[in-house]
């Protein structure tokens, strides 16, 4: 009669762990399932939000650079509330602190929220897509396309309830302290990027739709033999180079580019780059190539 080995029969011992992993499960043997836990996904980080950010930076800024403290904490560290803030930074820049200023920038945020959020998502989208702009801190407090645009707003606002004077003094003093000239009757879309700014000028019947780019030297202006809707139209996500001229009711279609100094006399297509004096069209991509270009 044959018996079976018994060293056939026995199961397998399992494996010994070295000491430094002896209060672990011993691990199976040779020819057994090994079990292993599923691998968690890490839990991905939070991003604080804007303001809180804002006054982080501001009091790692004055700890390091004792000279600003004082600034720093009359526009960012002791005003309460985001209006307050963007007032006290407007009213500083603008009008040498002047307080009815202020007052004024917080009264019009105050009031109309869609405003104070579009402030928020500019002031985002300058920290993203700008490569000189180092915090959402140095955007606000230093980088003057940022201030014009949020002056802008205000005095859009303003003026679109009925505040025209309210309005026009305050798109008056933009103009004067950082040379940004901008009808407060233009209406503007969400996350524009007005870089470096100076000598940006925008007609009363000019439409900004989102996304826009406009580098320093734009004008979005009239032909002079028009009345009426009489200024261009920037469609989402075009991108306008520094010194171009835009002039006349035209439209600048979704995610065109137009090169820097061209003279745009003429409807732009969608998707298009326009360059010369006066503006051809210089290429014309396909919607999903010029939807993955902008977006980088």
């Amino acid at each position: 009669m044959t018996h079976a080995s018994p060293a056939l029969d026995a199961a397998p011992p399992a494996l010994a762990r070295p000491p430094a992993f002896a209060g672990l499960p011993p691990l199976a043997a040779a020819g057994h399932d090994i079990f292993l836990p599923p691998l968690r996904k890490p839990t991905p980080r939070r991003e604080l939000p804007l303001w809180t950010r804002v006054g982080l930076e501001a009091s790692r800024t004055a700890a390091r650079e004792p000279l600003l403290r004082p600034r720093l904490e009359a526009l960012v560290l002791t005003p309460v509330t985001p209006g307050r803030i963007l007032g006290a930074v407007l009213a500083r820049g603008l009008a040498g602190g002047d307080a009815r200023l202020e007052t004024l920038v917080d009264e019009a945020l105050l009031v109309d929220r869609e405003a104070l959020e579009c402030v928020e998502e500019d002031l985002e989208t300058v920290t993203v897509r700008d490569p000189a702009c180092h915090s959402v801190l140095h955007a606000l407090l230093h980088l003057k396309g940022f201030q014009a645009l949020a002056a802008h707003r205000v005095a859009h606002s303003l003026w679109s309830r009925g505040r025209r004077d309210a309005g026009a003094w305050l798109a008056h003093e933009a103009n004067v302290a950082l040379g940004v000239d901008i009808h407060p009757a233009v209406p503007f879309g969400r996350r524009v990027l007005l870089d470096h700014a100076t000598g940006i000028v925008i007609g009363e019947t000019a439409i900004v739709e989102d996304d826009v780019s406009i580098l320093h030297g734009v004008t979005l202006g009239a032909t002079g033999k028009e009345r009426g809707d009489r200024h261009p139209k920037v469609r989402r996500g075009a991108s306008i180079g520094a010194g171009a001229q835009v002039l006349g009711n035209v439209v600048l279609g979704r995610m065109c580019r137009i090169g820097a100094g061209s003279v745009v006399m003429r409807h732009v297509p969608a998707h298009a780059t326009a360059v010369g004096v006066p503006a051809r069209i210089a290429r014309l991509r396909a919607p999903a190539q010029a939807l993955v270009l902008h977006d980088a």
